[in-house]
């Protein structure tokens, strides 16, 4: 698979919204790919890198002007667009990611509850991949490019979410670090 065509496809190069979601993915990728490495993981290293690269390519549709996008949907809904794009693409399980990367995850309970503008369906990530890219995820953000936040920050922003993201988040820890 070529993650690179995919976001060409989409995204115009010379633009402030690619450079963003390319370096934005690359250190995610980065992160990912570093976890499984340093844990001897058996996982498809291929695999995690390109769904890493593709995992927030649904961001173009959503309207958050202070990471240059200008579409018509809520920001929580850039991973289900994401995985729409992904799968018209012919990449079911990379579409999985996107689809599953948001915070530690959505459950269907979650959405309805939230009354979140998502498809009533369970978002939480499943796969050892899916989980390493969650994870690695939520320590880059999109407005303090290639800067990692440290743990304790993240952990803040995680409890924020309620227990059991919480719980999710330090049972990755225990894994992952």
């Amino acid at each position: 698979m070529n993650y690179q065509a995919i976001i060409d496809k989409y995204y115009p190069v010379d633009t402030a919204i690619y450079r963003l979601l390319m370096s934005h993915s690359r250190s995610v990728a980065d992160k990912s790919i570093s976890i499984v490495r340093r844990h001897g993981f058996d996982v498809d290293i291929a695999f995690v890198e390109e769904a890493a690269m593709l995992h927030d390519i649904g961001i173009l549709f959503t309207d958050a002007p202070v990471i240059e996008c200008f579409g018509s949907h809520r920001y929580i809904e850039h991973g289900y667009l994401g995985a729409d794009i992904v799968r018209r693409e012919g990449y079911p399980l990379h579409a999985l990611v996107c689809e599953r990367h948001t915070g530690t995850g959505l459950s269907t309970d979650e959405i309805i509850r939230r009354r979140l503008p998502l498809p009533h369906r369970d978002m939480r990530p499943i796969s050892l991949e899916e989980q390493i890219i969650c994870y690695a995820d939520l320590f880059f953000s999109k407005t303090r490019l290639g800067v990692e936040a440290p743990i304790d920050k993240i952990r803040h922003k995680v409890a924020a979410l309620g227990d059991e993201s919480l719980a999710t988040f330090e049972r990755w820890v225990s894994i992952f670090e």
